[in-house]
């Protein structure tokens, strides 16, 4: 079954204020919240960007959402969940407070603002889902006990899974940290030893100690390990890559399959936007400003997920005139997911694209 994708084309040289007319048009064109009642809440989930990283959707967009949303006389607040890497997200005071340093204020966004905590018990459900990987997803309750969704997903690249958008956002995004490291485990990362220079930002950069210099050379105790892959950013050598034979290709299917966990309990209440703007390397979680890889091309929009993201993976190869994401992260293929999650019945991988 064909889905249908809505997009509208941003330059780089637009401003905010013309952005901002340009979503409104996309939301007023395709009816994207037409399934939102009266009091419905309806969480509205995102990254809010690591400290030092710009390529998170900004605050002025999120605000454009929200008001359409409660134009519908529903509630809408801001979420995302705490990280399993090491950084300004991983509690969540830390979080909310980068969240506000980031613009995603009630005042400015027209919406609160709420990090579920997942080391309270209260707050966390498991999913029975009996998949092929996962069969109890580990994620906040928040995002089953909203009466709808809207996932709004910067398109990038992925050290980990290709690129991330819809399915990532949702998927990885709605996990606890058990369920993100769930979702990683079998991919701990190995040392190429000739590549290895010794400067140890690796062990700096990992949050359980699980590595050391020995000799000269760094070292990954696989009993510590969780599977983060954040000496893999940290290292500027290509000395630190994932083992692919011991498993590394699984955590796409993983992530597809905690996305149906939260999604199957939001048919026909869910919608979601792709924003192809500033399209980098790397994601979001990243402590730098990455620079794009290709122009920028605009806002997406769609209530089928993949469809969604196949349409951007399409558009943003078709502007890099390659499979730029492949040629980034040669043994990353972004199309597993896309394939897993059609499969499970999450949307469609043939989608027609009406341009608004």
């Amino acid at each position: 079954m064909t889905s249908r994708v809505y997009f509208v084309k941003v330059n780089i040289s637009d401003p905010i204020a013309a952005v901002q007319d340009k979503l409104l048009r996309l939301l007023d064109k395709s009816n994207l919240f037409a399934f939102i009642k009266p009091f419905d809440s309806v969480a509205v989930k995102l990254h809010f960007g690591e400290e030092g990283n710009t390529g998170f959707v900004r605050p002025e967009y999120l605000k454009v959402i929200c008001d359409k949303v409660k134009e519908k006389a529903a509630l809408p607040f801001l979420s995302d969940t705490n990280t399993l890497y090491k950084g300004s997200l991983t509690n969540s005071k830390d979080h909310l407070k980068l969240a506000y340093q980031h613009g995603f204020t009630p005042a400015k966004v027209g919406a609160e603002v709420m990090i579920p905590d997942d080391q309270d018990q209260a707050q966390v459900r498991e999913v029975n889902i009996n998949q092929e990987f996962i069969q109890n997803a580990k994620v906040l309750s928040v995002y089953l006990e909203a009466q709808a969704l809207v996932g709004v997903a910067h398109f990038k690249g992925h050290i980990m899974t290709g690129f991330g958008g819809a399915l990532k956002n949702i998927g990885m995004g709605s996990a606890t940290r058990k369920g993100k490291l769930e979702q990683h485990s079998n991919v701990a990362p190995v040392i190429y030893q000739e590549n290895c220079v010794g400067c140890g930002a690796c062990v700096e950069a990992c949050p359980v100690q699980a590595i050391s210099m020995k000799d000269k050379k760094s070292h990954i105790d696989n009993a510590k390990c969780i599977g983060c892959a954040t000496c893999i950013a940290a290292c500027n050598y290509l000395a630190i890559d994932v083992s692919w034979d011991s498993g590394g290709d699984v955590i796409q299917e993983k992530m597809v399959e905690y996305a149906k966990a939260i999604l199957d309990s939001k048919k026909k209440k869910s919608a979601f936007l792709n924003f192809g703007i500033k399209i980098t390397q790397e994601c979001d979680c990243l402590a730098k400003d990455d620079p794009r890889i290709v122009p920028d091309i605009g806002i997406f929009a769609s209530t089928d997920p993949v469809s969604l993201d196949k349409a951007c993976l399409d558009a943003v190869n078709k502007a890099a005139q390659k499979d730029i994401f492949r040629e980034l992260h040669p043994k990353r293929d972004g199309n597993k997911q896309l394939t897993h999650a059609a499969n499970l019945g999450l949307g469609s991988l043939e989608y027609d694209l009406i341009v608004v």
